[in-house]
């Protein structure tokens, strides 16, 4: 029994762990000196700059489901990572690719590959190393960017007095998981746009680089905006007040969902898997970040505003102080 991927022969009953990364991850590397093959790969850093790292891990049953198709969870595995690159305002280089498999499956493989690569060529992102072994479906990626010195997004920097912003819509991805959990009933319409959210999403990496020198603080958001914001608030030792209804507005997938308005309100401020960015800037620098927001062709929204108060408080339309009871999500504390 034989089946052929890039171009390679491969025995599917003695295919094992060499095997399987010649013909599914092994490519030329563009920008490393030396990629897969050798014990380390080398890559030259750019004169002044500074390396940006991430690592993310995806766990079957934990951070997908098992009927998600590969291609897609291929694009997610690296676009959650390169968020993280995107937060920092760092541009990326390359990854390492750590993965754990039940079994070899041919057409699987191939198609989280085709997933993999259509991101990682966008990105222009070289896939150096990794381990394959056999075990519970699990992908773990480090993703290595660059950032000129002292140019670095921080969740340290924010001041007070500097306009919160967030990018994209918040809130669809979550809505996909509870249809799937039969918490809340859609359109099939509506359910296919929010699932893309979920299992497809953007990085905002443009953003993030158009966002240099103009931000002050960036996070991205992972599990959720109030969870992640508060990352900021922590670093930064300050403070927010968040107009929740302008948050639970940009969900794109609300309109035509019928959702009642405390669902759209949990959904957007604490849903999780956006990997939309939460960040801050002067309010004097009001055009400029929309300027940027245009360059980088991502729409953001001004939500909020740092405070020397302690704390994130949330405010209604009108302005009135509103009970935070949202929890975002926690690996160990979740649903």
């Amino acid at each position: 029994m034989r089946c052929d991927f890039a171009g390679q022969a491969v025995k599917l009953e003695v295919m094992g762990e060499f095997d399987l990364i010649e013909t599914y991850f092994k490519r030329p590397a563009r920008r490393a000196t030396l990629g897969v093959g050798d014990d380390c790969a080398l890559l030259p850093p750019s004169a002044g700059q500074q390396l940006a790292i991430s690592c993310d891990m995806l766990v079957e049953g934990r951070h997908f489901l098992s009927t998600v198709n590969p291609r897609h969870l291929g694009h997610k595995a690296l676009a959650v990572n390169l968020s993280d690159l995107a937060a920092c305002g760092a541009e990326p280089k390359s990854f390492l690719l750590a993965l754990a498999l039940p079994h070899i499956e041919p057409e699987w493989l191939a198609s989280f590959a085709q997933g993999l690569w259509a991101l990682a060529d966008q990105f222009q992102c070289d896939l150096v190393g990794g381990d394959t072994t056999r075990g519970p479906l699990n992908i773990c990626i480090t993703v290595m960017g660059e950032v000129p010195l002292e140019k670095a997004l921080l969740r340290s920097a924010a001041k007070v007095g500097d306009d919160i912003y967030v990018s994209g819509s918040l809130g669809d991805a979550r809505l996909a998981l509870e249809v799937f959990r039969g918490r809340l009933q859609v359109t099939s319409a509506i359910f296919e746009r929010a699932r893309a959210r979920m299992e497809q999403p953007s990085p905002r990496v443009a953003l993030g680089l158009a966002l240099r020198g103009l931000a002050h603080a960036a996070a991205d958001i992972s599990d959720g905006l109030l969870g992640d914001l508060q990352h900021i608030l922590k670093a930064s030792a300050v403070g927010a007040r968040i107009e929740a209804h302008t948050v639970a507005a940009t969900m794109s997938c609300a309109e035509g969902a019928g959702l009642r308005w405390p669902d759209q309100l949990a959904l957007s401020l604490a849903g999780g898997d956006d990997y939309e960015l939460v960040f801050t800037a002067a309010a004097d620098q009001r055009a400029a970040v929309f300027a940027a927001a245009g360059k980088a062709q991502t729409p953001v929204t001004r939500i909020g505003r740092i405070t020397s108060e302690p704390g994130l408080y949330l405010v209604d339309a009108q302005g009135l102080a509103m009970p935070n009871t949202y929890h975002s999500f926690d690996h160990f504390h979740a649903d």
